[in-house]
C-alpha cells in the first residue's frame, strides 16, 4: 500500500470516529482528578485525531499527544477548540516516546495492545516506574479471546496477567468486556477488552 493510500485510509477512519465522545476510561480519570493542579500534564499515547485530547484540554490539562500516523496529528491540529496551545503533538510510535518530566497521567485508549509483547511490557514498566504517587493510567488492554489474537505485533493478556501488571496501583476501574461488533472500518470482530483506570500508590 502506498503512503498516499495509507493516509487516505486513516483519514476515512478518523472521519468515522470524529464525533464520538471521549472514552469512558478517560472521562473517569478526569472525574477522579477533579480540578487539575496548575501545569498538570498528561500524555496521550496513540491519541488518534484527539477524541480524548479535546476533553482533557477542555478540563484544564496540558497534553503531549503521541501518534505514529501523520494524518491523526493533522486532524488533531485542524480541530477548532480553546486551549489548543496546550497540546504538544509528537509523531512517533507510542512505545518509543519517553514520558515527559512531570507527567501526572498516562492515557492510552485502545493503543497499547498495538505494541508487540516485549515493547508493551517495557513501556508498561516505564509507566509504572515513572508515574508519581497519585498519578494515573487509563486505557484499554486486550484479552486472550479477542478475535485479533495471533496478529503479529500485538499484545494480549489474560485477566490474571493484567492484574499482575497493575500491582502497585489502586484499581479504580477494571471492567472486562466481550462483545461481537464491527470495527470503525466496518469489519466484524469479537472484542475482549479490559477497561482500566488505576492510580499509583
Amino acid at each position: 500500500m502506498s503512503q498516499q493510500d495509507r493516509s487516505a485510509g486513516w483519514a476515512a477512519y478518523y472521519t468515522q470516529l470524529r464525533d464520538r465522545p471521549p472514552r469512558k476510561t478517560a472521562l473517569a480519570a478526569l472525574d477522579r482528578f477533579g480540578t487539575p493542579p496548575d501545569g498538570a500534564l498528561a500524555i496521550d499515547l496513540g491519541c488518534g485525531d484527539g477524541r480524548d485530547v479535546v476533553e482533557i484540554v477542555r478540563r484544564g490539562w496540558s497534553v503531549v499527544a503521541v501518534d505514529s500516523e501523520p494524518t491523526a496529528l493533522q486532524q488533531l491540529a485542524a480541530r477548532d477548540m480553546p486551549g489548543a496551545e496546550r497540546i504538544t503533538p509528537v509523531l512517533s510510535r507510542l512505545e518509543d516516546v519517553p514520558l515527559p518530566l512531570g507527567v501526572l497521567w498516562v492515557n492510552s485508549s485502545f493503543a497499547m495492545p498495538l505494541c508487540e509483547p516485549a515493547k508493551f511490557h517495557a513501556l508498561w514498566l516505564r509507566i509504572a516506574e515513572e508515574l508519581p504517587a497519585g498519578g494515573r493510567f487509563s486505557g484499554q488492554w486486550y484479552g486472550p479471546r479477542d478475535s485479533w489474537v495471533g496478529r503479529e505485533g500485538m499484545t494480549f493478556l489474560s485477566r490474571k496477567e493484567a492484574e499482575h501488571l497493575l500491582e502497585g496501583f489502586e484499581i479504580e476501574m477494571f471492567e472486562e468486556e466481550e462483545a461481537d461488533r464491527v470495527t470503525p472500518r466496518g469489519n466484524p470482530k469479537h472484542w475482549h477488552i479490559f477497561h482500566i483506570l488505576a492510580r499509583k500508590r
